[in-house]
């Protein structure tokens, strides 16, 4: 019998990352960023086809950057989808600005665009368009942008999930806002252990980004401050595996998109378990999600079969660090039904078949 565990997700180094780590520490540097944090910006800038990247310490703070760089202050509203990783909100109730919870698209769980207007006030400065799971919101993305002109509100991409993903019109996810962000945690396409990225086209807003995000230095390596700034910094050390799992992110979007298909192809007719559907031609998924009847049986039984599962986000006004009444029966039926199945980029096609079969004796 093979009882390998099937972990849920787990990040996937190689020698490259390890010879590119050593051959650094061979070169005497200080670690704090450089030369290779360039490097590595250079690159996620290519790939997405911004004009600017800058990276930063973590995802959430990519996103408090974000809204600092935009004059968001206390007391301003953003609105924001329930269905999120709750860094989207925090970082927003970080500066004081209010998130108001929307309701998702129960096809992409993307903001419901139908919502948005209707939960606009005069405090609304931003609507921050989560691209769950590598998936574009079924409203147009040049609607959206156009709605969020008409209103006088900055459109900002929470990208975190979408790195290798694409809109229909071949631009990259993450970059149709006035600032993107993306994520490089352990779980994500890629990664360097913690990391997050902004890109814009906007050179303004990039040059005050690289301020905030360097204590407000005027300019590297001195000590003259025009603004107020932070230390939210990255490091060479973190951009050594950074550009070696770059090098990597094409192979690695193709094999994610083998996986759904196999998914796909072996849960198909299974009574019980539905996975959502992708634009496998311009998206990839970071997990496979899905809505399960049984779902916590479904979890204890797959990890008695030594397969690990994990529930999908709660909605997050129900969380108790908001604790917030409404409406929002979408995100209420995720929180209750779905559940991402294993979904490393490093799956085997004998371990998808090996998920597949216990979820199909689960439910038979």
């Amino acid at each position: 019998m093979n009882t390998e565990y099937i972990m849920q997700t787990r990040p996937w180094f190689g020698e490259e990352e390890k010879k590119a780590i050593c051959e650094y520490m061979d070169s005497d540097g200080f670690l704090t960023e450089f030369k290779l944090t360039e490097k590595f910006e250079n690159m996620i800038a290519s790939y997405t086809g911004s004009k600017n990247c800058i990276v930063v310490n973590n995802g959430t703070i990519s996103m408090t950057i974000a809204a600092i760089a935009l004059d968001l202050k206390a007391g301003d509203e953003v609105i924001v989808p329930n269905y999120t990783m709750i860094a989207t909100p925090n970082a927003f109730r970080f500066l004081g600005v209010k998130p108001i919870f929307v309701d998702v698209d129960p096809n992409t769980l993307c903001l419901d665009w139908r919502k948005v207007a209707d939960s606009l006030t005069k405090k609304t400065k931003a609507v921050v368009l989560v691209s769950a799971n590598g998936r574009y919101p079924s409203k147009d993305i040049q609607e959206i942008k156009d709605f969020c002109s008409e209103k006088e509100i900055y459109l900002i991409e929470d990208a975190a999930q979408s790195l290798g993903s694409f809109y229909p019109n071949k631009k990259h996810i993450g970059t149709e806002g006035i600032i993107g962000s993306f994520s490089f945690s352990a779980p994500k396409i890629i990664t360097t252990g913690q990391g997050g990225a902004l890109v814009t086209n906007n050179d303004e807003i990039a040059a005050k980004i690289r301020r905030l995000k360097d204590f407000g230095r005027s300019s590297g390596g001195n000590d003259i401050h025009n603004t107020i700034g932070y230390n939210f910094k990255f490091t060479d050390l973190q951009a050594c595996i950074g550009i070696e799992q770059m090098k990597k992110l094409n192979y690695r979007v193709e094999l994610k998109r083998k996986i759904k298909n196999s998914y796909i192809k072996h849960l198909r007719g299974v009574e019980g378990i539905k996975l959502f559907e992708q634009d496998l031609v311009n998206t990839t998924p970071w997990f496979i999600d899905s809505v399960c009847d049984s779902r916590d049986e479904l979890v204890k039984f797959l990890h008695t079969n030594s397969i690990g599962s994990r529930p999908m986000y709660p909605p997050i006004n129900e969380q108790i660090a908001y604790s917030q009444p409404g409406h929002y029966p979408v995100a209420k039926k995720i929180g209750q039904d779905g559940l991402w199945l294993p979904s490393s980029s490093q799956l085997r096609y004998s371990d998808i078949l090996r998920v597949c079969n216990a979820i199909r004796d689960f439910y038979e």
